[in-house]
């Protein structure tokens, strides 16, 4: 996930499909992700998940 102003630009999907939405190359994608995850004390995608739940960044899908 990445998130421009406290909304979700891409949730799921690559890194990749995030820099092609967003115009940006890749690499840089990955670089933001990467100093995202020191900042929010992270180490992996499903601890993202809990924190984009916990923070009220995103809310659960309804069934």
């Amino acid at each position: 996930m990445i998130a421009l102003s406290r909304r979700p630009v891409c949730i799921g999907g690559s890194v990749w499909n995030s820099a092609e939405r967003l115009v940006i190359s890749p690499l840089t994608a990955e670089a933001h992700v990467n100093r995202a995850m020191i900042k929010l004390h992270c180490r992996d995608r499903a601890q993202r998940v809990v924190w984009a739940h916990e923070s009220g960044l995103v809310a659960p899908r309804r069934r």
